[in-house]
């Protein structure tokens, strides 16, 4: 039994959640199986998809006060697995009963999520088919010693006898392991795929369109001609804070510099932020410097879309969404100090559903420490001497997830001048093809005979803003070239565009690099000590969205990926940018439907959905394992504060070996 798989031991109750966003306890869990049990929605071949907090409208939770009553709802998929059918619950544990229970309409929604059970079906299925281990041995193979991965299959009318949607159908590629302790995505069986019924557990079809040979040269990197001799020349470095952490937790929320931060951990999700204020140290009195000011209700990583650019036959289809197909959340890595995180550490634990509904902790899921961040502020002045250097420092909530062959970082940053960040980080091993001698047009040769073909990683942030209240307004703000003329006479001027996105159709965005292209998220009833609307901007990296083509099914089905930002009205239904069911739906849900209604943005309570991610053509140094590549944005203050707000940040004295309290040396 892994780490991920272990139950929690502990399910004794305690005096229940406190606040409406807590995350949810291993006791509330139980309930919620326990209730469903009691008023028959379970049988033997029911099985959890996903089990989650039900949030209460935002509304309801910023009129909450301690003290007050608590109220707790919990959505569950359930999916029959002899029949295929999926249902989607909620339970009242404060009213205890089910409060809401519907089928899903496959062919319409889409399937529910896939379950691990599912995955580990697939291998004795093909193995059982005539057509698949004749398609191995026809290659030199024994199917015993090919792995099978199973896949989401998309939405695609080429599977012979069945209707998009109608059944839950995987895809499944073979990867060679001659040995237990080889390294299967090394040595891909290319050419070859089969298409599952993972409900009738029978394979529908094999397509066996073309021969490679299957690449030998093994991918462990500790072995050779990967191996490399361990370095002796990097010294240790130790992180310490004597006096410890300058962060405080109670219960789920982060106190630290001025910033105040829930955290919750939810299955399809991962890391969720809650309510992020942070207290202006630039306000005009000491009681208004101690107030919390809200900068973003709600902060996620709603959506992933991993597409392929390989047009074959046995490959146009890849395209993963990790959140919605697989949950990535549910698939958290546990943290191990001094290998994921440094320093002074606080780990919170996540409490999870299995797929029998029953509770299962996963240790050390999220890493809370502060880094040094580099310089703050610096200058010397040559007219009165002043020689000032300030560090910069940044707290750092984050957690780590393995989909099959990727690992993901997702790293949220808190800064001391205001600035929210976050970044992705991509590792582990790139999906894997055959390399013929002739070459192929969207693929990468990384090791002799083995290919790695293009493709991205474009994740959906949605962004709850709450900059200063409720009454928010997006402008777009870019550089604009001035023409020389009379008002330009010597063609050096250039100036400012602000253009406000007064609708959902409107605001539809894609960045541009080119001018520098920004959104401000403007409060329209406040103002700074200058007279300008507070506000914070959203700064894009400016990397390329969806490339695959309009009339595509992944364009259809992922639609999201296709601009940087979308602002929608806030509504407490709209989740997700891919929609609420994103395995084998037809397209059209999400944002697409969010926005039919192109309704007003001006002033109004707004939610931002910014795409961002990489565009990846492997290289051999991806190969055998991945370097961390990057992805990310940020949220600045513009006009938040009326002036620096790090200005009280002091200066440390001068270490030998660049100890710093909490900035760097005065002269």
């Amino acid at each position: 039994m892994s780490l991920l798989e272990t139950p929690t031991t502990d399910l004794v109750p305690g005096a229940g959640p406190a606040h409406p966003l807590d995350r949810l306890t291993a006791a509330e869990i139980d309930a919620t199986r326990e209730l469903l049990e009691a008023a028959g929605a379970l049988s033997p071949t029911t099985r959890f998809a996903y089990v989650g907090l039900l949030e209460p409208p935002k509304t309801e939770v910023l009129a909450f006060s301690p003290g007050d009553p608590v109220t707790r709802t919990v959505r569950a998929l359930l999916l029959d697995t002899a029949a295929g059918t999926g249902r989607d619950v909620a339970v009242s544990l404060d009213r205890g009963e089910v409060v809401a229970d519907r089928v899903v309409d496959g062919p319409a929604e889409g399937q529910l999520p896939i379950l691990d059970a599912e995955f580990e079906l697939i291998e004795p299925i093909v193995n059982a088919d005539e057509r698949w281990t004749s398609a191995m041995r026809s290659r030199g193979l024994d199917p015993a010693q090919v792995r099978s991965v199973p896949l989401s299959s998309g939405s695609y009318d080429d599977i012979p006898g069945t209707e998009p949607g109608s059944a839950r159908i995987m895809r499944v590629f073979g990867f060679h392991q001659p040995d237990a302790e080889a390294l299967p995505w090394a040595h891909p069986v290319d050419g070859v795929v089969a298409f599952v019924d993972i409900t009738a557990q029978r394979v529908l079809h094999v397509l066996d369109h073309q021969r490679f040979e299957v690449p030998q040269q093994t991918g462990r990197w500790d072995s050779a001609p990967h191996a490399q001799a361990e370095r002796t020349d990097l010294k240790p470095i130790s992180i310490t804070q004597p006096d410890g952490p300058s962060f405080s937790v109670d219960g789920d929320v982060i106190s630290w510099a001025g910033w105040k931060v829930r955290v919750g951990f939810d299955a399809r999700e991962g890391l969720t932020l809650h309510q992020l204020s942070v207290a202006d140290p630039t306000a005009a009195t000491p009681a208004e410097q101690e107030v919390q000011r809200p900068v973003v209700y709600r902060a996620s990583i709603a959506e992933m879309v991993v597409p392929y650019a390989d047009p074959s036959p046995v490959r146009f289809w890849q395209n993963y969404f990790d959140t919605g197909e697989y949950l990535f959340g549910r698939y958290v890595n546990p943290l191990a100090l001094g290998c994921d995180c440094l320093g002074e550490i606080h780990y919170f634990d996540a409490v999870l559903a299995d797929e029998s509904g029953r509770p299962r902790t996963v240790q050390n899921a999220i890493c809370l420490h502060e880094e040094d961040h580099g310089v703050l502020w610096k200058h010397t002045d040559m007219f009165n001497g002043m020689a000032e250097t300030r560090r910069q420092r940044r707290l750092v909530i984050s957690f780590f997830t393995t989909i099959g062959n990727y690992d993901y970082g997702f790293y949220w940053y808190l800064y001391l001048d205001g600035t929210i960040e976050l970044e992705a980080k991509a590792t582990g091993v790139v999906f894997t093809a055959a390399h013929p001698e002739e070459g192929l047009a969207h693929s990468t040769e990384i090791a002799p005979g083995l290919a790695a073909p293009f493709h991205q990683h474009l994740f959906s942030a949605r962004l709850d803003m709450m900059v200063d209240g409720l009454a928010n307004a997006v402008e777009e703000v870019e550089a604009v070239r001035v023409p020389r003329g009379p008002g330009n006479p010597y063609g050096n001027a250039f100036a400012r565009s602000a253009t406000r996105l007064t609708s959902e159709s409107v605001a539809q965005r894609e960045a541009n690099g080119a001018s520098g292209r920004v959104w401000h998220v403007v409060n329209t009833e406040r103002t700074n000590a200058l007279g300008q609307p507070t506000g914070y901007a959203l700064h894009p990296e400016h990397q390329p969205v969806l490339l695959a083509d309009d009339t595509s099914s992944v364009h259809e089905r992922a639609t999201f990926a296709t601009k940087h930002l979308w602002v929608t009205r806030y509504s407490p239904e709209e989740r997700y940018p891919a929609g609420d069911l994103v395995n084998q739906n037809p397209g059209g849900a999400g944002l697409p439907a969010f926005v039919a209604g192109d309704r007003d943005l001006d002033g109004q309570d707004l939610v931002l959905w910014h795409t961002f991610g990489l565009t990846h053509f492997p290289r051999p140094e991806d190969w055998p394992v991945m370097p961390v590549d990057h992805a990310g944005f940020s949220l600045r203050p513009v006009g938040f504060f009326d002036r620096n707000p790090t200005l009280g940040v002091p200066a440390a004295p001068k270490a030998a070996h660049g100890t710093a309290a909490g900035g760097c040396c005065s002269a």
